[in-house]
């Protein structure tokens, strides 16, 4: 049984390095902006451009793979972000910054797509659920364990940058050394905006929402948490438990939501995730502790709802539309990514650093209202005839050639 899973093992420390190597960097680099005095708006649109760079790199890394190879464009991408990194630490500028940053997000979703594209293709139908799963348990462990090496460390230094670097060169070395044969040419990612809003209006209203709230949060929150006061490792562990807490939460709101009208959980939740950010901003905790548990009961929430948002989705879809719906709305929530930075980063500057949850509760009360008038014109899905509900990977750390991995797909290749 091993000796079945020691390629997509070797993979997997690969994908370690590198989502740890990401989630460092993503959080090193506000709190280093914060201690330069970089503007509010200069990191805003540093999410911004990770963000949009993320997304075009979705549409044209598949046709840098299919020119240089998996191995050669993985280690162009894996070494194109150890470079990034360390360019960051020894030139200061935000402005710079955010041009990297757009880079960053470009070789990172050619590295996951190369990587996504290699597990897929070692997984069979028989254990195509069990890789999905040790996908999604390394992703969130790495990028948590990735963040929290910025509490031991020092952000005015160089060293977390080096660091970084270190962790992109690190994750080459398993698909560098590898003998297993490289995977199928990468397909073309297509969006199909009017047949994702036909399907399903409210799958697609709300991943573009959820996207403009989680990409707020994911840019500015270390910078929130600077700005209040609490400790580099507070603000390491309060980002880190967000996502956890998400994570934790996605199995009992989808189990709850194969039981009833999904969307009434996803407004639901999407209420509950502007509850939490309202009453952050009214009472603009201090203490560290306090945020930490206010911040984790905000992802709870607000972590869900992606993957709500795509059950319901697929509940209208056909069985062999799964990639293509799933993968369109990704894409949605990508573009999502792109406003909420900004639209944070304006209520910040405006307001005062609790402005952030302002931008979210915005985003995620739009969410509630939408699906509440949409539940009045189209009927649920009968509960016989839906797909069980399915956990879904961290956001900003998976690409459209993930979903080939879901064990969903296994309809498709079976049909």
């Amino acid at each position: 049984m091993f000796a079945t899973y020691r390629p997509i093992l070797s993979l997997l420390r690969g994908t370690a390095f590198l989502l740890a190597a990401s989630g460092l960097h993503g959080l090193l680099l506000p709190l280093r902006g914060q201690v330069e005095g970089f503007s509010t708006a200069s990191l805003g649109l540093m999410g911004t451009a990770w963000a949009g760079g993320f997304v075009t790199g979705c549409f044209f890394a598949p046709r840098l793979v299919r020119r240089a190879g998996h191995v050669r464009a993985f280690g162009a991408f894996a070494a194109s972000g150890a470079i990034i990194a360390l360019l960051t630490g020894l030139i200061i500028d935000q402005y710079f910054w955010i041009l990297l940053r757009a880079f960053t997000g470009f070789t990172m979703a050619g590295a996951f797509m190369v990587i996504e594209s290699w597990l897929n293709e070692k997984a069979t139908n028989e254990n195509r659920g069990t890789v999905f799963g040790l996908y999604m348990m390394v992703t969130y462990a790495s990028i948590m364990g990735g963040q929290m090496i910025v509490a031991g460390g020092d952000v005015r230094s160089a060293s977390l940058f080096m660091i970084t670097g270190i962790l992109f060169c690190l994750s080459l070395i398993p698909t560098a050394v590898s003998t297993q044969s490289s995977p199928k040419p990468l397909q073309d990612v297509k969006l199909d905006v009017k047949g994702l809003y036909v399907n399903s209006p409210v799958s697609a209203v709300a991943c573009v929402l959820i996207g403009i709230a989680n990409g707020a949060w994911g840019t500015l929150g270390a910078v929130y948490g600077a700005r209040i006061g609490i400790s580099t490792a507070e603000i390491a562990l309060m980002m880190s438990l967000v996502v956890v807490a998400g994570a934790a939460m996605q199995l009992p709101a989808g189990r709850l939501s194969d039981t009833t009208d999904r969307r009434f959980v996803l407004a639901g939740a999407a209420f509950g995730a502007a509850l939490f950010a309202v009453l952050i901003f009214l009472f603009a905790p201090h203490s560290g502790v306090f945020v930490i548990v206010l911040t984790a009961a905000y992802g709870a929430f607000a972590y869900t709802l992606y993957s709500i948002a795509v059950a319901h989705a697929n509940d209208h879809a056909r069985a062999e539309d799964f990639v293509k719906v799933s993968g369109g709305l990704l894409l949605l929530y990508g573009f999502g990514t792109m406003i909420g930075p900004l639209l944070a980063a304006a209520l910040m500057g405006w307001m005062r650093p609790e402005g952030l949850f302002l931008a979210t509760a915005f985003a995620h009360l739009s969410l509630a209202g939408y699906t509440l008038v949409r539940i009045q014109a189209r009927a649920p899905v009968p509960i016989e005839s839906r797909e069980a509900f399915k956990t879904q990977p961290a956001d900003r750390a998976v690409t459209p050639e993930a979903l080939r991995l879901d064990p969903r797909r296994k309809v498709e290749t079976d049909s």
